[in-house]
């Protein structure tokens, strides 16, 4: 069986993925963000023809189990957009879940993912095309290694890979001893996420040299002073031999972040970042950090 990424439309060749958001949001629903959900269709159709309009291809949701997907309203949106779309499984930290939301999924956590990336999500038939799942601040809690043990064993069964959303950009490390070390995860099967919030080139470095695959998603507060940090850092890594590692993305999950409310949105990767890494990397390494990179961080032999 020939590699493939799982979109919400079916599986589809690498190459056909085209110009692609590695880590953003449709739908996000989270009691820690009362008042600013991703749960409006409409807006989230808007959003994602302005990002068509730039000239994206495809949208990698990173929205893990229970907090509103919305998996049946992504096809038709896929659709209506012209836009790929690949849906994910997973689980989020601890604090954006009611206790008995985690308590009827102990024991059966990995089964879940297993399900959704095969099966489906729900009644939705939408298949998931990664499992996302989530570090702590600097350290890795009960939690993480419950949910990042799910996440190996469903890889295992499946061949998916795995994208870590690394609180504040940290324990990155930590994180890859754990999933690719005690759990043996493929090192190219993981994606680390939020690297660009935490710019410690040496962090950086040594990640990179394991395989995995780094993500600069998403544009930082103005007193993160990391924005202006991400390009250097881009060419660092690319210049030491890792541009096939890394990806981008905009990481959009409140409804004022989002283009259509007056927020950067989807659109400001290809809009903004794009230009700043071409005046650093040129054209055509940008061309396939935003293209090839994905193609082959989401293809999966699936099993």
């Amino acid at each position: 069986m020939s590699a493939a990424v799982r979109t919400v439309l079916g599986d589809l060749p690498p190459g056909e993925l085209g110009v692609t958001d590695a880590h953003d949001h449709l739908f996000f629903r989270s009691p820690r963000l009362p008042g600013q959900e991703l749960d409006d269709v409409v807006a989230a159709e808007d959003e994602l023809a302005a990002f068509r309009a730039e000239g994206g291809g495809a949208v990698v949701q990173w929205t893990p189990c229970g907090l509103g997907r919305r998996a049946a309203e992504l096809p038709p949106l896929s659709r209506a957009a012209g836009v790929r779309l690949v849906c994910a499984t997973g689980l989020h930290q601890a604090v954006h879940y009611a206790e008995d939301t985690l308590a009827a999924l102990r024991g059966r956590l990995a089964e879940v993912f297993v399900t959704e990336l095969t099966e489906g999500i729900g009644t939705s038939g939408v298949r998931a095309g990664l499992v996302k799942v989530a570090g702590g601040f600097h350290a890795l809690d009960a939690h993480t290694r419950w949910t990042m043990t799910a996440a190996a064993e469903a890889h295992h069964t499946t061949g998916a890979p795995i994208a870590v959303h690394l609180e504040l950009g940290t324990a990155a490390l930590d994180v890859l001893d754990l999933l690719c070390g005690e759990l043996e995860v493929p090192p190219h099967r993981v994606i680390l996420g939020h690297l660009n919030r935490s710019p410690d080139s040496a962090i950086q470095l040594q990640a990179a040299r394991t395989g995995c695959y780094l993500a600069f998603d998403g544009p930082s507060r103005a007193h993160h002073a990391t924005d202006w940090r991400m390009p250097d850092a881009v060419l660092a890594l690319a210049e030491a031999g890792f541009g096939e590692r890394l990806l981008l993305g905009g990481d959009t999950v409140v409804a004022d972040a989002r283009s259509v409310n007056g927020g950067p949105g989807m659109p400001y990767l290809l809009r903004r970042v794009r230009p700043r890494l071409v005046a650093a990397l040129g054209a055509e390494p940008v061309r396939r950090l935003l293209t090839e990179n994905p193609a082959r961080a989401f293809a999966v032999d699936w099993q």
